[in-house]
C-alpha cells in the first residue's frame, strides 16, 4: 500500500454548537461547544484514520490554537507532523439553529505568510513526501501564499515520483486550470466548477464535458466534480462515470465534511490499489455517510460499507 501525505497549510479548530434560534441582536444562549481538528487535509487524514487506514498529516500550526490543534489530533491518534509559522492558528465556528435546523459556518482567515514561510513549507513538503507515494494538497490557503503554490509543489514532487491529488478553490483553482500543472487529480465541488467553467452544469453530462475539457487541457490526469445530493464526476482519459449518492437528501444533517470523507476515502482505496471507479464509489459512499452526521463529524467504517452496495455507478 502506498503511503499518504495530507497536507494542509490552513488548518482551523472547528468548533460547533447549538442555538435556540440565530437572528440579528440579542445574545445567543448557545450548547456547550464540541471542538474537533480541521482544515481539509487534516479531515483527509481523519476520514482515513476512522476507515482503518493510515497516513500522515503535515500541519502549518502556530500560537495557542495551534497546539490545541496538535493537543486535539494527538487524542485521537491521527499521525502527524508540525510545521511552525508565525501568528495564531485560526478557529471556526459551526452554529446550527435549533429552531430550523440550519446551520451557519463562521470561517477565519488565518495567519498571513510571507515569501520565506512559503519557501520554508515548501522544502519542508518535499522533505515529507514519501517517494512513490500521494501526496494531498486540501483546503484554503492562508493569506500570502501565491495561488502558483500547487504549481510549485507539483514541480517538488515530481522527482520523488509522487503522485498529488489537489481540493482547492478560489484564486489557486483558477491559477491550476490555467497551467498545465497536470497534478493526478483535481477535485471541486459543483459551485466551484460553474464559477471556473463560467457557465450552469446542470445534468451530469454538462458536468462530465466540463472535466473532459481540464483533462484535454493537461489541467489534471483525472478530474472530479462533487454534485452535491447527486453525488460526484470522474473524467479522465480513459472515460467518464458518475457515482450517486445512497441516501435521501432529506435524511442530510449536516454537509460539514462530506467533500473531505470523500478524498479520504478515494485516496486510501487509490493507496491500496484500487481501481479509480472503485475509489469513486468508496469516495461517494464516504461522502454520504458523512453528511448523516451531526456537526463538524467525519464518515465512520460501518455505515461507509452499509452505504458502498447503494452507491450506483454509470458511465457518461
Amino acid at each position: 500500500m502506498a503511503d499518504i501525505l495530507t497536507v494542509t497549510l490552513n488548518p482551523t479548530v472547528d468548533l460547533s454548537t447549538v442555538a435556540p434560534e440565530v437572528t440579528s441582536g440579542p445574545k445567543l444562549r448557545c450548547d456547550t461547544p464540541t471542538a474537533d481538528p480541521g482544515g481539509g487535509g487534516i479531515n483527509v487524514s481523519r476520514a482515513i484514520k476512522f476507515l482503518g487506514g493510515k497516513s500522515t498529516a503535515f500541519i502549518a500550526a502556530g500560537g495557542e490554537t495551534g497546539a490545541r490543534l496538535l493537543q486535539l489530533l494527538a487524542a485521537e491518534h491521527v499521525k502527524f507532523t508540525a510545521f511552525n509559522v508565525t501568528g495564531d492558528t485560526r478557529q471556526s465556528i459551526a452554529v446550527t439553529d435549533a429552531s430550523t435546523g440550519e446551520q451557519y459556518r463562521f470561517v477565519m482567515p488565518g495567519p498571513v505568510w510571507d515569501r520565506a514561510t512559503v519557501s520554508d513549507a515548501l522544502h519542508a513538503i518535499e522533505a515529507a513526501a514519501p517517494k512513490g507515494g500521494l501526496v494531498v494538497l486540501s483546503g484554503s490557503q492562508p493569506p500570502g501564499v501565491p495561488a502558483s503554490f500547487t504549481a510549485q509543489l507539483q514541480s517538488i514532487l515530481t522527482p520523488k515520483s509522487c503522485d498529488l491529488f489537489v481540493d482547492t478553490s478560489g484564486a489557486p483553482l483558477h491559477a491550476l486550470a490555467t497551467s498545465a500543472v497536470g497534478p493526478f487529480v483535481l477535485r471541486m465541488d459543483d459551485v466551484e466548477a460553474e464559477d471556473l467553467a463560467n457557465r450552469p452544469l446542470l445534468k451530469r453530462t454538462d458536468t462530465a464535458d466540463f472535466a473532459s475539457e481540464l483533462v484535454a487541457q493537461g489541467v489534471a490526469q483525472n478530474v472530479i466534480i462533487a454534485r452535491g445530493s447527486d453525488g460526484s464526476t470522474l473524467v479522465n482519459k480513459d472515460g467518464r462515470w458518475h457515482c450517486s449518492r445512497a441516501i435521501d437528501p432529506a435524511d442530510v444533517v449536516s454537509a460539514v465534511g462530506a467533500g473531505d470523507s470523500f478524498v479520504g476515502a478515494f485516496c486510501m482505496a487509490v493507496a491500496r490499489g484500487d481501481t479509480l471507479v472503485h475509489a469513486l464509489a468508496m469516495g461517494t459512499a464516504a461522502a454520504s455517510a458523512a453528511v448523516i452526521t451531526a456537526g463538524t463529524q467525519l464518515c465512520n467504517a460501518s455505515d461507509v460499507m452499509t452505504l458502498l452496495p447503494d452507491c450506483e455507478l454509470s458511465e457518461i
